[in-house]
């Protein structure tokens, strides 16, 4: 859909105290026990995300090779940037996302070949007569599925098509050729690449709604009249807490048609900044999305637009809103990378050995109380949220606390992290501390792994 700027697992921190330290575990920062790619495989699904070609090396271009088996193009297949003049072509960046690919063995879904945006001037701005679009349109159709013809798996063809209300949106394409154009589209591109399957692809279509039904019955007349159309593409450009409860359902309706559906442009934005709360909920919604395609034997599988913040579209369109992606902008998996790997069937690997560590120390005593500190910090590792466990041995009680949230029952403690403080980055650490009260002494308390 939109221009790309360039289960659900809460993380346990337990351990045992030794000469005055607290030895924690922690998940490793790639916590599936296998690439998001292999799980899907697994389930007979794809697992895609939007790619920009110019950052496909370093570490952008390692998780993109390993965690994911199909590739879109974020914007270098649009119109305009394949043919910024007419008959001046410039493949040069789809190039490079498409023959990093094949490299990685990963397959390409082609995005979009008509679409409102992202034209190129000299084609907005033109006069058209119907004879003379349908020849362009169709020229350009050949051109650019042609040139990748074999090599491409699937093509967003026909893209946002619908008004909110499930009237058709009117475009250069649709008031010069009518609605049809959507029918020729498809029949160009098929003649282009026999071999590529062909999708319409819309935004807010994604539970059963005015504008999913119409897209709904439009794919039903195109299959009675023999138009060729292959699958439905769902955005799911979502909102925090805002997943469709008929989505399933919606899914299930289109595939009953003898089509396939995808998820295309998966990312699920939040006000921010984004808080420990917020990035739950998120991982819930994820998990939600990846089980409705999972439930659906003809949905083919998710595409994230984007795998991480630093190249999602969300904070240019929408300010203030963001951390839509399953990664964040330092390239960590976030609790929703961790839920699509639960929904695909991972488990959490084991962590490695004091890769996450936690130092207890006793800053200031008096007669009757005592301040405590407790900074946990990463190597080789990375924490989502944390949650330290230990038992007092000689009565001691926690009267307050501050950068998190501590509750005693009896001898044994309970902190976890404060809403703002979760994330703790690999090389990184974080400090909670609390005021207690003790009596005779007031030695380090035994933890145990909880």
């Amino acid at each position: 859909m939109r221009s790309l700027r360039s289960g659900l697992l809460t993380t346990l921190l337990a351990g045992v105290v030794t000469a005055g330290s607290l030895l924690f575990t922690a998940p490793a920062s790639h916590a599936a026990d296998a690439p998001l790619r292999d799980l899907a495989a697994a389930k007979g699904r794809a697992m895609g995300t939007a790619v920009t070609g110019s950052k496909l090396t370093g570490t952008y271009g390692e998780i993109a090779g390993r965690e994911f088996n199909w590739l879109t193009p974020g914007n270098a297949m649009k119109w305009g940037s394949v043919e910024p003049s007419r008959g001046g072509y410039d493949w040069a960046e789809a190039d490079r996302i498409v023959n990093f690919a094949e490299a990685h063995d990963q397959q390409v879904r082609g995005h979009t070949l008509l679409w409102h945006q992202q034209n190129p001037g000299w084609l907005t701005n033109g006069n058209w007569t119907r004879d003379q679009l349908s020849a362009i349109v169709q020229d350009h159709i050949a051109t650019e599925v042609g040139r990748y013809k074999g090599r491409l798996a699937a093509w967003d063809v026909v893209n946002e098509p619908f008004n909110e209300d499930g009237s058709y949106r009117q475009t250069l394409f649709y008031n010069t050729l009518g609605q049809d154009y959507i029918a020729q589209a498809l029949t160009w591109a098929r003649a282009a690449d026999p071999s590529a399957e062909l999708y319409i692809n819309d935004y807010n279509v994604e539970g059963v709604n005015a504008k999913s039904t119409a897209l709904y019955n439009l794919v039903k007349s195109l299959k009675e009249r023999g138009v060729p159309i292959d699958g439905v593409g769902l955005q799911a450009h979502l909102i925090v807490g805002q997943v469709p409860s008929t989505m399933q359902q919606n899914i299930q309706r289109f595939a009953d048609l003898g089509v396939d559906v995808a998820i295309t442009e998966l990312d699920i934005r939040m006000q921010l900044p984004a808080t420990q709360a917020k990035l739950t909920q998120q991982a819930a919604d994820y998990k939600a999305v990846m089980n409705a395609c999972v439930a659906v034997a003809r949905c083919t599988g998710v595409t994230v637009w984007g795998f991480t913040d630093s190249d999602s579209w969300i904070p240019d369109t929408f300010p203030g809103q963001g951390a839509a992606t399953p990664y964040d902008e330092n390239y960590q998996p976030k609790p929703a990378y961790h839920a699509i790997a639960e929904a695909l069937g991972g488990t959490t690997a084991p962590p490695p050995t004091g890769a996450c560590t936690a130092v207890y120390s006793v800053t200031s005593q008096w007669s009757t109380g005592f301040t405590g500190q407790v900074r946990i910090a990463c190597s080789g590792a990375s924490l989502s949220s944390w949650k330290a466990n230990w038992t007092f041995g000689a009565g001691q009680r926690i009267t307050q606390a501050w950068n998190a949230s501590c509750t005693q029952t009896g001898a044994a403690v309970s902190c976890a992290n404060a809403p703002y403080n979760g994330s703790v980055p690999d090389g990184g650490s974080v400090t909670f501390g609390f005021n207690g009260s003790w009596s005779g002494s007031n030695p380090v308390p035994t933890v145990t792994l909880g």
